[in-house]
C-alpha cells in the first residue's frame, strides 16, 4: 500500500500469526500488534483495513466503529446477515458513516464505462443483463454454497449498483453437473429479480479450465453494451487468432483493487468519510447471498426481504 498508493502510510499491522506481522511490518517502520483490537485501539492509526477470515470481520468492524475510526472491511461485511445488521445498527447510532465494504467491480474501469453507456440512456430502460464469472479452479476446502457466498456476490453487489435498485427474488438452477468439478454443484445458473421487472443471470462455472472469465452484458429497449475483450492484445500467429485469457483475479482486476484503495484514501482526506460501497451494501449482499443458498437447496424462487433502509445510507448520486 505504501508503495503503490499516495497519502497513506501504514503505521501498524496485526495478524494471528505474528511472525508474518513482524516480516510486514519491519520494512514499511510500523509497529506490531497482538490483536485486531489493541492496533484498532492505538493512537497512532486513523483508519482501519480489516482483511481477515469473514468469521473476524464483525468483531474488527464493530471495535472501528466503537472507536470512530473510518473501516475498510474487505468483503463479506459479515458471515451472517444478523451479524451485517449489528454493524448497520452501531453504524447509525454513531451517526455517521465509517465502514466502507470491498466490493472492487465498482472500480474497474470496464464496469464503469458499461454502467456510463446504460446511465447516458442510449439503451433505453435495461431489460436483462447476462454476466458469466468462471474460474479455472477452485482450492479443495471450496463447497458448493460458495459458488454463491463466495462467487457469485460479487455480482450480486454489481448489479444492485450497475441498476441503481435491490434485488427482490433468486433462483437458482442446475445444468448438467461438469466432470471438472468433482463433489460441486457446478456449474449453476443464478436468475435475479430486479426491482423494475429486469432480470440478470449469472453463470457460475469454477473449474472451467481454460481461465479467469469475467463477462456480462446488458440488454437494452434500443440495444446492448458488453464488457470490453479480456485481453489488450490479440495474436494471429500460425493461421490462428487468440485472445489471451487471464489466469486469475489477480491478473483481470488488480488495478482496480488499487483504484478502490486509493479512492477511499482520497474520500477520508477530502470528504472526512467514505463514499464506497456501505455498510448497507453488505449487508444487502449478504442477504441476497442467503436467498440463493436456500434456492440452491430447495430449487424454488426465494423472495428477497430487505429490512428498512436507514437515512443514513440513503444514495448520494443518480445510480
Amino acid at each position: 500500500m505504501t508503495s503503490v498508493l499516495a497519502g497513506v502510510q501504514v503505521v501498524a499491522v496485526a495478524d494471528v500469526d505474528l511472525e508474518i506481522a513482524g516480516s510486514v511490518a519491519g520494512p514499511l517502520g510500523a509497529s506490531v500488534h497482538k490483536s485486531g483490537e489493541a492496533l484498532i485501539a492505538d493512537s497512532s492509526v486513523d483508519a482501519v483495513v480489516v482483511c481477515s477470515w469473514g468469521p473476524t470481520h464483525e468483531q474488527y468492524v464493530l471495535a472501528a466503529i466503537a472507536a470512530g475510526k473510518p473501516v475498510f472491511c474487505e468483503k463479506p461485511l459479515a458471515t451472517t446477515q444478523e451479524a451485517c445488521l449489528r454493524i448497520l445498527e452501531a453504524e447509525v447510532a454513531h451517526g455517521s458513516r465509517l465502514v466502507q465494504v470491498g466490493y472492487m467491480r465498482r472500480y474497474d474501469a470496464s464496469y464503469r464505462a458499461l454502467k456510463a453507456v446504460l446511465r447516458s440512456g442510449e439503451l433505453g430502460a435495461p431489460l436483462m443483463m447476462h454476466c458469466a464469472h468462471r474460474n479455472a479452479s477452485v482450492p479443495g476446502f471450496y463447497e458448493k454454497e460458495m459458488a454463491i457466498t463466495d462467487t457469485a456476490v460479487h455480482e450480486i453487489d454489481m448489479v444492485r449498483w450497475m441498476f441503481g435498485e435491490e434485488i427482490t427474488a433468486v433462483r437458482v438452477l442446475r445444468p448438467r453437473r461438469s466432470a471438472n468439478g468433482g463433489d460441486l454443484q457446478d456449474p449453476l445458473l443464478l436468475l435475479f429479480e430486479m426491482e423494475n421487472g429486469a432480470l440478470v443471470d449469472v453463470e457460475t462455472s469454477v473449474n472451467i479450465r481454460y481461465g479467469y472469465d469475467i463477462r456480462g452484458e446488458i440488454v437494452g429497449e434500443n440495444g446492448t453494451a458488453a464488457l470490453g475483450s479480456l485481453s489488450p492484445v490479440q495474436v494471429r500467429v500460425a493461421g490462428r487468432t487468440s485472445d489471451p485469457v487471464p489466469t486469475d483475479w489477480r491478473e483481470r482486476f488488480l488495478t482496480a483493487y488499487d483504484v478502490e484503495f486509493q479512492e477511499w484514501i482520497d474520500s477520508l482526506r477530502t470528504a472526512g468519510r467514505p463514499i464506497g460501497p456501505s455498510a448497507w451494501d453488505g449487508y444487502a449482499a449478504a442477504v441476497v447471498s442467503d436467498a440463493g443458498v436456500a434456492a440452491l437447496r430447495s430449487g424454488e424462487r426465494v423472495p428477497v426481504s430487505l429490512t428498512d433502509r436507514p437515512k443514513l445510507y440513503a444514495p448520494e448520486v443518480p445510480a
